[in-house]
């Protein structure tokens, strides 16, 4: 910004040998100082009292005798020509104008132009150590955790609506809960029974292999992978004394009498015709139809 400096007025000392006088007062001016304004010979205490320019800052008239300061049609006594935030004198340094019309240091300028830190809403100064994210700005300091108050800096975090989180207090407020092992689940995982599990957590009852991408059978609020459910848990089947597992082609049981069969071995000892859903006799250990019965 530019400004003009004058005065003390530059006083003019009359020599002319005819008379004039102040163009308000008629006072004569032959021989005494006088100051020219508008081409108009003003006595000192007339200008003082009518053509003194108003400073912008004290409101009071800025005599012959002062210096002033003027831009942009305001005008200061060089003593009020000075920054509104710190007072710092301008008369002799870089000013900002402002749209308001306060005049500023450069330094107080770029305070009050600077962006607002979201969380503490002073300025940002340019150069400073900042984060920007989502077109707002912090200090680095004042980018924080919203439960746990610590900044993040270089840490990751996640954003829930308008508050962050880092990493590990996200995870302790919003991630799932394991079933089993009630700590969060913060990747992977998988469910069962409309329960979150780790995958590491979700392993059989008996040998503790992971069940994650694998087929596994559940009893008595357990599971268990195939082979442990076929050897510890399944009950045999009373045809062919393999274990019922309810998978592939034996899916399908039968009861009887504490007796259990696969539906495939659910047959006639003697015709082999499959009794599945059908009339049956037993006798000992065997079952037959009726035909085969009768023959017994």
């Amino acid at each position: 910004m530019s400004y003009k400096l004058t005065g003390p007025r530059s006083y003019l000392t009359s020599t002319m040998s005819e008379r004039f006088d102040c163009y308000y007062c008629r006072e004569n001016l032959h021989g005494k100082k006088y100051v020219k304004k508008d081409d108009k010979h003003v006595c000192p205490k007339c200008f003082d009292k009518l053509c003194a320019n108003t400073c912008a800052e004290c409101k009071k008239p800025i005599g012959a005798d002062s210096k002033e300061l003027h831009h942009k049609n305001r005008h200061w006594h060089e003593d009020c020509f000075r920054c509104a935030k710190c007072y710092k004198p301008l008369a002799s340094e870089p000013f900002n104008a402002r749209d308001d019309g306060k005049i500023m240091c450069g330094k107080c300028g770029a305070r009050e132009d600077g962006n607002r830190c979201q969380g503490c809403y002073k300025v940002v100064m340019p150069g400073s150590q900042n984060v920007e994210y989502k077109n707002k700005v912090w200090h680095e300091d004042c980018f924080k955790c919203f439960e746990c108050k610590q900044p993040i800096r270089t840490k990751s975090f996640l954003a829930k609506g308008e508050d962050i989180y880092c990493a590990p207090c996200n995870d302790k407020k919003f991630a799932k809960k394991c079933f089993h092992c009630k700590q969060a689940i913060t990747s992977g995982g998988i469910s069962y029974q409309d329960q979150p599990w780790h995958s590491e957590c979700f392993v059989c009852h008996t040998c503790r292999k992971s069940l994650a991408s694998t087929r596994f059978t559940s009893h008595e609020n357990n599971v268990y992978c195939v082979d442990c459910f076929k050897t510890d848990v399944a009950k045999k089947c009373h045809g062919c004394k393999n274990p019922i597992t309810g998978f592939g082609h034996g899916t399908n049981v039968v009861n009887y009498e504490g007796y259990s069969w696969h539906e495939y071995c659910f047959n006639c000892k003697k015709c082999s015709l499959s009794l599945a859903n059908k009339r049956f006799v037993i006798s000992g250990e065997h079952i037959y139809c009726p035909d085969c019965a009768k023959k017994l």
